[in-house]
């Protein structure tokens, strides 16, 4: 089943830049770096890897060179969302998804569509994936929030939906899906800082963004959460939370790129509209990374 290769850590990978074009050594470099760190899966194409900024082409070349460098050592999942319902249908009867085990699809930004609407778009999304979907809530970049009650809704209405990546920040939304989520149904949580919290309550893991930068160390952290070991999970969520702070100060993924390229895996590269941490920010992140040796 999908749903045991989707539990644990899924690292939301950045996508390296060089003089603005994709730079492949270092994202060979940063597939290698999360395996070797501990990911259970990878997230390519996500939002932090700055899809919205890369052309169709480059989608998917980005995709092809992540499977065959992935090369089977973990899962991948695949970023395809939009606020275009049409398009994409389109683009899931088209976009070459070979090696991607489900996709994740987050709720469509800027048009504010009503509940019912976003409701309609999934199962839109659902019938034409040829992969089982990871649904995505995100409310700080979509605009609106998927309510607890729409989740479940459509965890129950088709199983082809198996999991959110739910990022509301409200601990008790997240609840409520737990309470009402049908067998198999994965929760997974969009905010690093939260996750030995909702693992604690049932939940199922994380797609992360601080496992790109240190993902021995934050793998260490969940893996004990979800075998049990809670008292030390938090007590070591507790030593990284401020360096996961850092990584959203100036904005995702300003901070992880930053945190990267110090570490000397990428440079610290993003495209417009997007901008380079500020020197105060790389500061922060050097004392952070020597105070709680997160190299």
């Amino acid at each position: 089943m999908v749903q045991d290769m989707i539990k644990g850590v899924g690292v939301a990978l950045i996508t390296p830049f060089d003089n603005y074009k994709v730079d492949y050594n270092a994202l060979g470099r940063m597939v290698d770096y999360v395996i070797a760190g501990g990911v259970d899966y990878i997230v390519a194409l996500g939002s932090t890897a700055e899809t919205a900024t890369l052309s169709l082409k480059e989608r998917d070349e980005v995709l092809r060179f992540i499977v065959n460098r992935t090369d089977g050592r973990v899962p991948i999942v695949a970023g395809m969302g939009s606020n275009n319902t049409a398009d994409l249908v389109e683009q899931l009867h088209s976009f070459n998804l070979d090696g991607v085990v489900a996709i994740l699809s987050v709720v469509p930004y800027y048009n504010k569509p009503s509940q019912e609407g976003i409701y309609r778009h999934f199962m839109a999304v659902a019938e034409a994936s040829p992969v089982p979907v990871i649904i995505y809530n995100v409310p700080g970049r979509t605009g609106l929030n998927m309510t607890a009650e729409t989740t479940l809704r459509l965890a129950h209405a088709t199983p082809k939906i198996v999991a959110i990546k739910e990022a509301c920040g409200n601990i008790e939304q997240m609840q409520a899906i737990l309470d009402g989520r049908p067998e198999g149904f994965l929760v997974l949580s969009g905010d690093d800082g939260l996750t030995v919290e909702l693992v604690k309550r049932g939940g199922d893991g994380v797609i992360s963004v601080a496992a790109n930068a240190f993902p021995e160390r934050f793998c260490g952290c969940v893996h004990k959460a979800m075998s049990g070991d809670t008292a030390i999970a938090e007590a070591e969520m507790t030593q990284l939370t401020p360096a996961i702070d850092l990584l959203f100060k100036e904005g995702n993924p300003t901070g992880v790129k930053a945190m990267t390229a110090i570490m000397g895996i990428t440079r610290s590269e993003v495209r417009l509209p997007l901008v380079e941490g500020s020197n105060a920010l790389c500061d922060a992140i050097k004392m952070s990374i020597a105070k709680y040796d997160l190299r």
